[in-house]
């Protein structure tokens, strides 16, 4: 406000301080019974990194599950409300709102630091942007949306898209202390700046929350905007606002202390070490369970049986597969002319699901059809079910048989009941980006 402490504020600043103290104390403190419900039903004896980040995930959300810039303006109507009510209440006041800044900054900066270190861990245990599945690696460019390429470029770059989270956690912890917090805050514009505008432009789903951060930022960066302006604009002297509350008490000193201690544990410490151990053992994009034994790859469809029906290969017919991919983890796509109700799901949904609600790799493409399996190993059965919520009544039952390792034959029934017969044989494919990997980028590279 004042490069002076204790200097007496104007009436507008008084009335613009009521009314940006409401609003972030809104925006950024859980008010919401729902999420105190939310904590209360935690397994806190078998906390998951997607637990904390559901918890680190909020923001007020007065129109549904997504959040929604209408979301602002009921909480801009509060806050014009409340500042109302206190101006009038707090009418005859001349003293400043020195320790009421203080404290509204403290708790907008761990906020934002909450926020950043939820995004920051699952960019630097690459999980937000997972490595391509073999069915992406054989879906057309064109067949994706925007954002699914824009997530899958990150992918392919899992030491940028740690980085990335490194920028997000060190942001993130220069915000817990005062003297940095700035500093961090500046960093979080024009990161997160970025990140807002390839949301837009690649027509991702998180643009609201991040311009929510974004938001946040600003706030805490307004405190020193003021006197950084008067001292590398127009190059004056500039006096640093030395304003701390009192804590002169014990109890005071260490109830600080204390809480910052569990704060960095809780955000820091534990969710760092839940989410390393998500990244290598429970993927929230990817199923968890194994695929059928040694199938991963990529398999032509030689011979497609329908009923009595053998049906020849063609670009045109939306019932004969073209292609099936069999993953490493319990999913398999088929290609072929079969219309995709696209799932255009892009919003950052980090939560523990069974397989089947694991959508990442059917999310913003077209082409490919995605199916959950269950193994029956004793009946050499194979269980269908379409991955896609518009499509779940979509199931097979097939049984499978392997005469070698590069062909499976599937027998059973589709969707409509009607006997299917298909023979797969594995195409022995090489990706330019495995390939690159094994070789290096200067070594000998033969597709």
């Amino acid at each position: 406000m004042t490069d002076h402490v204790n200097e007496p504020w104007k009436g507008y600043e008084k009335v613009a301080f009521r009314f940006f103290f409401l609003y972030f104390l809104i925006q950024a403190f859980p008010l919401d019974p729902k999420y105190f419900a939310q904590v209360f039903s935690l397994p806190w004896s078998k906390l998951r990194y997607e637990d904390i980040f559901t918890l680190a995930h909020y923001t007020p959300r007065f129109f549904g599950e997504t959040p929604v810039f209408a979301d602002w303006s009921i909480v801009i109507l509060l806050s014009i409300l409340g500042t109302g009510i206190w101006t009038f209440a707090d009418k005859n006041r001349t003293r400043a709102y020195d320790n009421l800044y203080y404290w509204i900054r403290v708790i907008v900066r761990y906020r934002l630091a909450i926020g950043l270190l939820a995004y920051g861990f699952i960019k630097l245990y690459p999980l937000q942007a997972p490595y391509p599945s073999l069915g992406n690696l054989n879906t057309h460019y064109g067949d994706f949306t925007r954002w699914k390429l824009f997530s899958l470029s990150l992918g392919i770059v899992p030491s940028y898209e740690a980085f990335l989270g490194g920028v997000e956690i060190a942001a993130a912890l220069l915000l817990l202390f005062r003297k940095t917090a700035s500093i961090g805050a500046l960093i979080v514009v024009f990161f997160t700046g970025n990140v807002f505008m390839s949301n837009l432009a690649y027509e991702g789903g998180e643009y609201v929350y991040s311009a929510y951060l974004i938001s946040l930022a600003l706030f805490v960066l307004a405190f020193d905007i003021q006197r950084l302006g008067r001292l590398l604009i127009l190059q004056l002297p500039t006096a640093p606002n030395r304003f701390t509350p009192s804590l002169s008490l014990k109890w005071q000193q260490y109830g600080r202390l204390g809480l910052k201690t569990i704060f960095i544990f809780f955000f820091v410490v534990l969710f760092g070490f839940r989410t390393h151990w998500g990244y290598h053992h429970d993927p929230y994009q990817y199923p968890e369970t194994k695929g059928l034994t040694g199938a991963s790859g990529l398999y032509n469809v030689t011979l497609f049986k329908l009923g009595k029906d053998t049906l020849p290969y063609s670009s045109t017919d939306s019932t004969r597969w073209t292609n099936v991919v069999f993953e490493r983890w319990s999913s398999l796509s088929i290609a072929g002319n079969r219309p995709v109700i696209i799932d255009s799901a892009n919003t950052e949904n980090v939560t523990a699901v069974s397989d089947i609600k694991k959508t990442y790799e059917l999310e913003g493409s077209d082409g490919r059809n995605y199916y959950q399996y269950e193994v029956d190993t004793l009946r050499h059965l194979l269980t269908l079910r379409n991955k896609n919520v518009r499509d779940s009544s979509d199931k097979w039952v097939l049984q499978y048989a392997r005469p070698d390792t590069s062909r499976i034959i599937l027998t059973g029934i589709n969707q409509h009941n009607d006997s299917v017969y298909v023979v797969l044989d594995r195409i022995n494919k090489k990706y330019l980006l495995q390939e690159a990997a094994r070789t290096g980028r200067n070594g000998s590279l033969k597709l």
